[in-house]
């Protein structure tokens, strides 16, 4: 019954958000500080990671590629569809849950425990307005941070593959052109969307709904990420299934 009432309250919450909008003004200024927040700070991890995970896919299909009836051409044809489809879009939206995730959760949190929230409802504010819709907004950005880790993944997949001396540049970009469909691309950013609004409000809901002290700010961060990343993986299975099948 827990379950059942959480998931009710999550999409209540959802309609509560659009009830009462506030301050154009004030929504400018907040949008700005959620982008920088949410998604500038997050781009020098998604860098990092998106550079060392193309490069390993590569080196591990290079590797793996013992027959030599097989063309080299293979690994940047692997590389493209493996950063593409998954990596990514999935992959990194996990590791997003992680680090946005918790910081919404702690955020909204805190502002629970030291009664913040209860201070903008005297104040005749949405305050599920005032907090959230501004990152789901800010989160509209999302996909321009997951291109950024496409375009990086499958640079560190080409490095390590030409200067680890796997196969020849030609080679790797015959790969990356081979079969290429535009469809996969879109299905890709498809997700990706779905992904930025479950990072901006599940998060949300759980900092917004905690009950306690200041320990248990830490203890839904948690739980948050836990069901933020549960959330994204059966998402990404229902999608796939949905425009791939």
């Amino acid at each position: 019954m827990n379950y059942i009432e959480s998931i009710g309250q999550y999409f209540m919450m959802l309609g509560d958000l659009f009830k009462k909008m506030t301050k154009g003004s004030v929504l400018r200024r907040l949008i700005i500080q959620e982008i920088n927040d949410l998604m500038t700070n997050s781009l020098g991890i998604v860098v990092f990671i998106s550079f060392f995970i193309g490069a390993v896919v590569s080196i591990q299909m290079a590797l793996n590629l013992s027959n030599p009836l097989i063309p080299k051409s293979l690994i940047g044809y692997a590389a493209r569809q493996s950063i593409i489809l998954e990596f990514a879009p999935t992959f990194i939206s996990i590791i997003m849950a992680g680090k946005v995730g918790s910081f919404i959760t702690s955020s909204i949190g805190t502002m629970r425990v030291t009664e913040q929230i209860d201070a903008l409802e005297v104040m005749g504010i949405n305050s599920l307005n005032y907090l959230v819709f501004p990152k789901i907004i800010a989160m509209l950005f999302y996909p321009f941070l997951i291109a950024v880790s496409m375009f990086i993944g499958i640079i560190g997949a080409y490095l390590a593959a030409v200067i680890g001396g796997f196969l020849s540049s030609e080679a790797f970009l015959t790969g990356m052109q081979q079969d290429f469909i535009p469809f996969q691309v879109a299905y890709a950013f498809i997700k990706t969307f779905v992904f930025a609004f479950i990072l901006a409000t599940v998060p949300s809901f759980h900092g917004y709904y905690m009950k306690g002290g200041a320990l248990e700010v830490g203890r839904a961060s948690t739980t948050s990420f836990v069901w933020t990343s549960v959330i994204i993986i059966v998402a990404n299975y229902v999608i796939t299934q949905i425009l791939l099948s």
